[in-house]
C-alpha cells in the first residue's frame, strides 16, 4: 500500500491476517519502490502468488459493464441524464459508462478527478494529493478515455468538506473519494439545471478516515477548516485571572538581595508557587530587569536540608528567569510551554513585564470558558 493510506485501512488488513508492505507514494510508477513495482516483485517471488492487477485486468471494466451499468439503468428506469464517477483505475466509468451510452447515447459521462492526478493535470503538472484510492499518475489499460465526456477537478479540501457534510447532513459516513464524487455530482447538477437525474457512486465508507478528515484537528492543521471563534490571547487569560483574584498583584516580585524567608512569606500571602526575581532598587521597565525566578519546590528542598537557608539572600537560591510571552500572543503559543516542565511564564507588553501566568491559571480559564 502507498504510505498516504489511513492507519485504519492498514490495521484492518492486518486484522484479517495480511502482511502489509508500505511503499512511498511520491515516487514514479516505474520506480522499484512504487507499490506497483513492489507488488509485481512479490507476485513473482512468493510461490503460488496471484496479482489480480486492476490496472490491466479487463475483468475490471467488464464487471461494471455486466452489473453496475444495468443496475443503474434499471433503478433509474432509464431516466438518467448524467453519470458522475470518481476515477481510479477507470474500470467503473469505462464499463458502466459504455453500457449506459449503448442504452442512451446522449447520457453525459463525467469523470471526477483529484487535483494533481494525471487525468486532468497531465504529466507535466501532476503532484501528490491526499484523497485516497482515486486519480492516477499513469494511464491504466483498463481505462477507456473515449467514454468520458467531461471532467470535474476536485481539490482535497472540497472532497473532505463534501464527505463531512454527507455524514452530518445525510447520515452517510463516506470516504474522501466519495466526497470527490459527491462534490462533482453537485457541480454537474448545477450545470444541467432542474429536473435532471444525476447519478454518482460512492466508492468507500468513512470508518477508515476517522483519524483523518473527520478529525477537526487534522482539517485545521491542513488549513481546510477555519476556527469557529478566534483563539483567546494571553492577555485575555491574564485579565480573567485579575478579575477572579483582584487582591493579588498582577506581578509579584522580589529582589535578589532580599532573604529567602521573605520570599516564602510572599508566596504564602498570595498563595503562589513562584516569584520573579528582579534587580535591586530599579523600576521594572523591561524583561532585562527580571534576572531570575524562585520555585516553591526548590525552596522547600533547600530549607528542608538547611533551615538556616531562610536567612540567605534570594540570589543564592534563584533559578533562571521564567520564560516570557507577549500579551498579544494567541493561547496556543503558551500552551505547549505550560504543559511541559515550566509551571509559569512572565507576560510582557511592549517588552515590559505586566504579569505572571501559571498552569493553574490556564486550567481555570479553560474550565470557566467551557461553562
Amino acid at each position: 500500500m502507498p504510505d498516504k493510506m489511513s492507519q485504519e485501512k492498514i490495521s484492518l488488513l492486518r486484522a484479517y491476517g495480511a502482511e502489509v508492505v508500505i511503499c512511498p507514494y511520491a515516487v514514479a510508477p516505474d520506480s522499484p519502490e512504487s507499490y506497483y513495482s513492489v507488488s509485481d516483485r512479490l507476485a513473482e517471488e512468493i510461490p503460488g502468488a496471484y496479482k489480480p492487477d486492476q490496472y490491466t485486468n479487463e475483468g475490471n471494466p467488464a464487471a461494471h459493464y455486466e452489473t453496475t451499468g444495468p443496475e443503474i439503468w434499471e433503478q433509474t428506469g432509464g431516466e438518467i441524464d448524467a453519470l458522475v464517477i470518481a476515477v481510479g483505475t477507470g474500470g467503473t466509468i469505462s464499463g458502466a459508462g459504455r453500457y449506459l451510452k449503448e442504452q442512451k447515447p446522449d447520457v453525459l459521462i463525467v469523470g471526477a478527478d483529484p487535483e494533481g492526478s494525471i487525468y486532468t493535470a497531465g504529466e507535466a503538472k501532476m503532484h501528490p494529493y491526499l484523497v485516497e484510492g482515486i486519480g492516477e499518475d499513469f494511464w491504466p489499460e483498463t481505462f477507456d478515455r473515449s467514454i468520458v465526456d467531461q471532467w470535474v477537478t476536485v481539490s482535497d479540501r472540497d472532497s473532505f468538506i463534501a464527505a463531512r457534510r454527507m455524514a452530518r447532513e445525510e447520515g452517510l459516513l463516506i470516504g474522501g473519494s466519495g466526497g470527490t464524487a459527491v462534490h462533482a455530482a453537485i457541480e454537474v447538477a448545477k450545470q444541467l439545471g432542474e429536473r435532471k437525474t444525476v447519478v454518482t457512486l460512492i466508492p468507500d465508507g468513512g470508518r477508515a478516515y476517522l483519524s483523518k478528515f473527520f478529525d477537526d484537528n487534522y482539517m485545521l492543521e491542513l488549513g481546510f477548516l477555519e476556527r469557529t471563534a478566534p483563539s483567546p490571547t494571553v492577555e485575555e487569560v491574564l485579565r480573567s485571572k485579575q478579575t477572579e483574584e483582584p487582591d493579588i498583584p498582577d506581578l509579584v516580585t522580589i529582589t535578589s538581595h532580599q532573604k529567602i524567608g521573605e520570599a516564602i512569606d510572599l508566596m504564602q500571602r498570595y498563595s503562589i508557587s513562584q516569584l520573579a526575581v528582579v534587580r535591586d532598587g530599579q523600576e521594572l521597565d523591561s524583561l532585562a530587569d527580571v534576572i531570575g525566578s524562585l520555585q516553591d519546590r526548590d525552596l522547600l528542598d533547600r530549607v528542608f536540608k538547611n533551615p538556616d537557608a531562610l536567612h540567605e539572600d534570594v540570589a543564592a537560591a534563584m533559578q533562571p528567569p521564567l520564560a516570557a510571552v507577549d500579551a498579544g500572543e494567541p493561547l496556543e503559543e503558551v500552551f505547549s510551554t505550560l504543559t511541559g516542565r515550566t509551571n509559569a511564564v512572565v507576560v510582557a507588553r511592549d517588552g515590559k513585564p505586566i504579569g505572571v501566568l501559571t498552569r493553574t491559571d490556564l486550567l481555570e480559564f479553560l474550565a470557566h470558558r467551557r461553562d
